[in-house]
């Protein structure tokens, strides 16, 4: 059984993803603008931009079948080649969302036994 289907790299990548995502305003709102005048935008939590990433996995999980539903009721508008794709972005973001929680829960167990 392999137990590293994605290496660390690309783990380290979509945290800084999920980093960027944290900073990033939601939705297109525009900078909300302080007493002073400036510009400052609305920090976003590590837990928030989690349950933003798992969203959008599962938003693609929910395409690909609804895809894989339409080709199988004979929709002529949906390619086989299509819904193949539709099924590994699918695989592909679920695979790495479960390496990403592997990792957590290696730093959170590396945490936990650390001595104070």
């Amino acid at each position: 059984m392999k137990t590293q289907l994605i290496d660390t790299s690309r783990i380290e990548a979509m945290m800084a993803q999920l980093k960027s995502a944290a900073t990033r305003p939601q939705g297109g709102v525009n900078p909300v603008a302080t007493d002073a005048g400036t510009t400052s935008t609305k920090k976003v939590g590590f837990g928030e931009a989690l349950k933003a990433s798992l969203d959008q996995v599962n938003q693609t999980q929910q395409k690909s079948e609804q895809l894989g539903q339409a080709f199988m009721m004979g929709d002529d508008k949906v390619s086989l080649s299509d819904v193949m794709i539709s099924m590994q972005k699918a695989n592909i973001n679920f695979q790495a969302t479960v390496q990403v929680r592997n990792k957590l829960v290696s730093a959170y167990h590396d945490i936990m036994n650390m001595q104070v």
